[in-house]
């Protein structure tokens, strides 16, 4: 786990951190739609297909578009299989994988307003299957999130702000080597019963983001992860007939740590309008005060 760009390590806005505080509310989406569908497989790019979207101003960057502080309410690249409906009752058709773009904040079938889902922005591993909002697409409707990385912010031990809180700093935390990101997720279907049936937007399609115990070093950080799964995980969860309780739980499980680098960053991700690929850049040791290296636990700043 280095703390890249920082050589004085020991061994090696508008809408602020409201999500980030207790769970995975910011990550990095930079990859555009032909690097996803190479990298996850993928049979069907749907990036382009009319979506309903619930932000009151457009979408900064465009769905779909490389996007370095994706967070809830946003369309986001989402990948996910599903067995297209047949002209018949006996007409089984084959799943096929496919890109889509879901909003981050998942809206359950029976909810009756669409803002619930900014109450929906993870889902926590250890109770997954026993919470009406998830049990049923947990069972049925389970999908991967790519990214190149999440932020997190650590909250100070020594160190306070100007309004004497304790100073947060965000990290950008990745795969050490190098290979894309892929969060568990859930994703569900609500209808909005005041749009006509076969107008775009009568259907809206969310998701939500895992999360589990963080890794030793990266718990210095955060005590929350998002769950990523490996390569060889993907087919089994993204497949829409693997119903086995069992089956589902053990990836809820599933742990492998020392998969991940992190080192801090700019204090401005925190505002969502900023983005670009700037915000992943290291921040400079003189901005660090009362920060704790995850690898050694050392504080440095004053």
């Amino acid at each position: 786990m280095g703390l890249r760009g920082h050589s004085t390590w020991r061994g090696s806005g508008r809408r602020r951190a409201a999500y980030a505080g207790g769970m995975c509310g910011r990550y990095a989406a930079s990859a555009r739609p032909d690097e996803l569908i190479e990298a996850f497989d993928v049979d069907e790019d749907h990036t382009g297909d009319p979506a309903r979207s619930i932000l009151k101003s457009p979408q900064s960057p465009p769905a779909g578009e490389p996007d370095w502080n994706m967070a809830p309410s946003k369309q986001a690249p989402v990948v996910l299989t599903r067995r297209p409906r047949g002209d018949g009752p006996d007409d089984e058709a084959e799943p096929s994988r496919q890109l889509r773009l879901l909003t981050w904040g998942l809206v359950p079938a029976w909810s009756k307003e669409v803002t619930m889902g900014l109450r929906m922005v993870n889902a926590r591993a250890e109770s997954v299957l026993g919470k009406g909002a998830f049990a049923k697409a947990a069972l049925a409707r389970r999908c991967l999130v790519p990214a190149q990385g999440w932020y997190e912010w650590q909250v100070s031990p020594t160190a306070v702000d100007a309004k004497g809180k304790p100073r947060k700093q965000p990290f950008f935390i990745h795969r050490a080597d190098g290979a894309p990101v892929a969060f568990a997720g859930l994703y569900e279907f609500w209808r909005d019963r005041e749009v006509p049936e076969g107008e775009p937007d009568a259907w809206l399609t969310t998701f939500t983001i895992i999360t589990t115990a963080a890794d030793p070093g990266m718990d210095r950080i955060h005590d929350r992860q998002p769950l990523v799964l490996e390569p060889e995980q993907w087919e089994q969860w993204l497949d829409p007939d693997e119903k086995d309780p069992g089956y589902v739980q053990g990836v809820l499980d599933f742990a492998r740590p020392g998969r991940f680098e992190a080192y801090p960053v700019g204090r401005a991700v925190g505002a969502t309008r900023n983005n670009g690929p700037h915000l992943l850049d290291p921040a400079p040791v003189a901005e660090l005060e009362g920060v704790i290296d995850p690898m050694t636990g050392e504080v440095i700043g004053s």
